[in-house]
């Protein structure tokens, strides 16, 4: 039986605050971290997920590459952290709407929107060097933060946490690309 995930629980040196979202891929905390005093997000994987062995190899390899992507429109993940059958990819808390809040309150005038579509791009570009492919981007994984920097949220995680179809090697990781892939 795996631990509940709530308001007041601790995981490793976090104690979740708020429920940020939830979906398919599990839900999204608001966590304070005691030592470094800092707030960070953590998605919470479906107990489903949790355990099935191949799955979270998987979506272990995918936070190794996804942790590597360094860059300041890209949302940094710091880690996983596991406890009590629990396990719990940490990232970057990003305040702000997403784009998908945006564009629910009406047309985008070019003035704001070319900086964001700027963001947007160099964020793509930076991961496309290093051979990392979004595979879900959509406006609902964009953040806009006050300050008017762009935040691309959930590189790779979508295909991750698919069902793995027999034995992996590197080149079925879905956010890399090899050139015999392209």
């Amino acid at each position: 039986r795996h631990m509940a995930i709530g308001v007041g629980s601790r995981l490793g040196p976090y104690e979740v605050t708020a429920l940020l979202g939830a979906g398919g891929m599990g839900k999204v905390w608001r966590a304070h971290h005691r030592a470094l005093k800092r707030d960070d997000a953590l998605k919470v994987l479906p107990d489903a997920f949790a355990s099935d062995a191949d799955r979270l190899a998987r979506f272990r390899r995918e936070a190794q590459v996804l942790a590597s992507l360094n860059h300041p429109n890209i949302a940094h993940v710091y880690g996983l952290e596991q406890a009590d059958g629990v396990q719990a990819l940490v990232m970057e808390l990003v305040e702000g709407p997403t784009l998908a809040d945006r564009i629910g309150h009406g047309p985008i005038h070019v003035e704001e929107l070319l900086p964001i579509a700027k963001q947007l791009a160099d964020a793509l570009e930076a991961a496309h060097e290093q051979g990392i492919i979004h595979r879900d981007l959509k406006p609902a994984n964009i953040k806009l933060r006050p300050d008017g920097a762009v935040k691309v949220l959930d590189f790779g995680l979508a295909n991750a946490l698919e069902p793995a179809s027999g034995p992996l090697d590197a080149t079925q990781l879905p956010t890399l690309t090899s050139p015999a892939m392209t």
